[in-house]
Order: structure tokens, then C-alpha cells, then sequence
């Protein structure tokens, strides 16, 4: 997928040392899980990035430059999850916005639903979700779960 702005790619093992840095940094983890290890985050990168159906997917800006991943993947069988974890400086230049557009556009032909689970605490996500239609559903495992029904 791809736009002026933004590519999503497949995970290569290049992408070791940006994914680190981005899952090593506490204020970008803190709604997620600890902060990850070399080892931790290149075992992530394995489990769910380069695999035969990978979970997340790389972002690129316009440069070329790895800002973060896209979590795309099953979430139940009508469903499939949405999400993103961004390098934190690039925070706030509507990548997130941009990339729910491109996903929500691209996989409607699926006809699955799309599900983004956040923190109660993570307002920006929450909103982002609701302007692109998402409606509250439900919480699981402490998580609100947000819906965007296909017709």
C-alpha cells in the first residue's frame, strides 16, 4: 500500500535496528507492553514481521525512512485488526490518521471488518478510530475495542 506520504511494506531484516529503537523507547511502549530488549524486539520481528503471514507491516515515509509498523492482521473471523506503533518523533504529522485511511480504503473490497483495540487512556488513537467511522464495541482484557462495520 502506498501513498505520497506513506508505504506500507513487508518487514525485511534491515528493519532490526529501527524497530528496536522504536519498541526500546518507554513513552512510545508505555500503553503497549515494557519496552523491548535487542533480542526481544528481533525475535518480534521474526515471530511477526517476517513470517509466511506476518501480523505487522513497515512503514515508510516519503524518504524512504522506517517511522514504524502496522499491525494488520486476523482478529477474529469476520474481522481483521488495525493498529500502529510510531517512532515518537514522528508523532503528530498525521501518519496515523493516514495510514487508518489508506488501510480502511484498501481492505474494504475484503468485506471484513476492521477492529483497533487501545488503551482507555490513549485519547489520539480513540479519536483517529471515530473519525474514520469506528464505533465503540466493547472491552477485552482491559482494552476498548472499536468497530468498523463493513455493509
Amino acid at each position: 500500500m502506498k501513498t505520497e506520504k506513506l508505504t506500507i511494506r513487508k518487514m525485511t531484516t534491515e528493519d532490526l535496528f529501527p524497530l528496536y529503537h522504536v519498541l526500546s523507547d518507554p513513552e512510545v511502549m508505555e500503553y503497549l507492553e515494557p519496552p523491548f530488549s535487542m533480542e526481544a524486539a528481533k525475535q518480534f520481528l521474526y515471530k511477526a514481521g517476517i513470517c509466511e503471514t506476518p501480523l505487522i507491516w513497515a512503514v515508510e515515509d516519503a524518504r524512504k525512512v522506517f517511522i514504524g509498523y502496522v499491525i494488520y492482521h486476523t482478529y477474529d473471523e469476520t474481522s481483521m485488526e488495525l493498529g500502529w506503533v510510531l517512532d515518537r518523533k514522528e508523532w503528530g504529522k498525521g501518519y496515523a490518521s493516514a495510514i487508518t485511511k489508506m488501510v480502511t480504503e484498501e481492505s474494504g473490497s475484503s468485506g471484513k471488518e476492521l477492529v483497533i483495540e487501545c488503551s482507555p487512556e490513549q485519547k489520539a488513537t480513540k479519536r483517529i478510530a471515530q473519525k474514520y467511522g469506528f464505533q465503540f464495541c466493547s472491552v477485552v482484557n482491559g482494552c476498548e475495542v472499536y468497530r468498523l462495520r463493513r455493509k
